[in-house]
């Protein structure tokens, strides 16, 4: 059996609010005086339109223990995976009702449970790892994908 050192560490981030957990699974990869966010013919490690699991390894997994509004959608309690098309000035960022499978293979496109558009921001500190955070306040939280010269927040409500 062939096994490979993972150099993405695994981590987790999570939120509670209005009694609702959210956990993310995921691998944070690091940005090692690469080009991230781009074009391809630029040599960018994730180029626009094209699919991004959201990390490294692994596809990253959210759980929702209710029902929540994920950036204007309902969407049902439950595990999904959650993947993004990152674009230069929005990302297209979906869940995915099919789990088990390794992150760098496209997700059965069909299983789409949400898919939704959100902008990019560009930032003015370069973040040498990719992070996943939560900014929760009353009304809901923020999900927040952060790395390279890059932001994207997508609002989830009750």
């Amino acid at each position: 059996m062939l096994t490979t050192k993972s150099h993405s560490p695994f981590a987790e981030a999570k939120a509670n609010f209005k009694g609702t957990e959210i956990d993310v699974a995921y691998c944070q990869p690091y940005k090692k005086g690469r080009v991230i966010f781009g074009e391809e013919s630029d040599g960018a490690l994730q180029p626009y339109g094209k699919y991004w699991r959201l990390g490294a390894n692994e596809a990253t997994q959210i759980t929702f223990s209710s029902d929540v509004v994920f950036a204007g959608d309902q969407v049902k309690e439950g595990t999904y995976r959650m993947y993004a098309v990152p674009g230069k000035d929005q990302w297209e960022v979906s869940l995915n009702s099919e789990l088990g499978k390794w992150g760098a293979f496209e997700p059965n496109y069909s299983l789409d449970v949400v898919k939704v558009k959100v902008p990019a921001q560009k930032t003015e500190d370069t973040a040498e790892q990719f992070v996943i955070t939560f900014d929760t306040d009353s009304i809901g939280t923020l999900m927040n994908f952060v790395w390279d010269r890059t932001k994207v927040s997508v609002p989830i409500t009750k």
